[in-house]
């Protein structure tokens, strides 16, 4: 296969964890990858291991939440390679935690920002390059607390994370007329080194998380990196407007 002929997915936030599992992933899967971040040396160490891996990959620092960045990278991006055939909406996180009495407009607006913004943002942009794809989709993430609303200080994140359900399905219906499918991934606590800290430091808080998911264990970044592998491929050509829990029955609550 060319390169030309080659399937194109851009993944934001993907020179760590779940991301870059992505990444590795769909590369493998022989898509060209265009892993986004605002850590450049990171990136750079990113797409050479990529390439040893015989991986078609690059790199493009801009920040999910700056509008004017993400415009004008992702037109670069579909401009260069003629089409996007995969958007993954990696970028995003809990940016802190903060009560409602306490929480600044500052505080609100960057994890709004950072998870609902960066996801429009991207989304918005790669449209035009989507069309031109072979059976293109979205993937956004989504989250428990998008329907528990969050632990303690969380709960913006948890409303940050709900409109990323309802823009998953109000964009899967706005682009179905263009075969253009919108799905979502609600990873349950999966071992990256996200938790890195309190896996070092309270080592015993870490291994009770276990104790709240059915199968008894954390998730691996591979295992979310296969479902969007699914979701993405031909196999999965006639599901939109879903999302999939991969947390081991975690949402249940035990």
């Amino acid at each position: 296969m060319s390169d030309s002929k080659k399937k194109v997915a851009l993944i934001t936030g993907a020179t760590g964890g779940i991301g870059f599992e992505v990444a590795k992933r769909l590369g493998k899967d022989g898509y060209t990858v265009i892993l986004n971040g605002i850590e450049d040396e990171k990136g750079a160490d990113r797409i050479e291991e990529l390439k040893k891996d015989g991986i078609s990959a690059e790199y493009y620092g801009f920040d999910v939440t700056n509008e004017e960045a993400v415009s004008s990278n992702i037109k670069k991006i579909g401009e260069k390679y003629g089409k996007i055939d995969v958007l993954v909406n990696n970028a995003g996180g809990l940016g802190g935690r903060s009560r409602f009495e306490d929480m600044t407009t500052e505080f609100y607006r960057s994890v709004m920002a950072l998870n609902l913004d960066s996801a429009f943002f991207a989304s918005r942009a790669s449209i035009p390059f989507l069309k031109l794809g072979k059976n293109p989709s979205i993937i956004n993430y989504t989250s428990n607390a998008g329907w528990n609303a969050g632990g303690p200080g969380a709960g913006i994140y948890g409303t940050s994370k709900a409109a990323v359900n309802t823009l998953t399905r109000a964009l899967a219906k706005d682009l179905a007329e263009y075969g253009i499918r919108v799905n979502a991934v609600s990873p349950g606590t999966i071992d990256t080194p996200f938790h890195a800290q309190i896996k070092s430091t309270k080592p015993e808080v870490f291994a009770s998380w276990k104790n709240n998911i059915l199968l008894g264990r954390l998730g691996q970044p591979e295992e979310v990196a296969s479902v969007i592998s699914f979701l993405v491929s031909d196999d999965a050509a006639f599901i939109t407007a879903e999302t999939i829990q991969i947390g081991g029955g975690q949402a249940l609550g035990i």
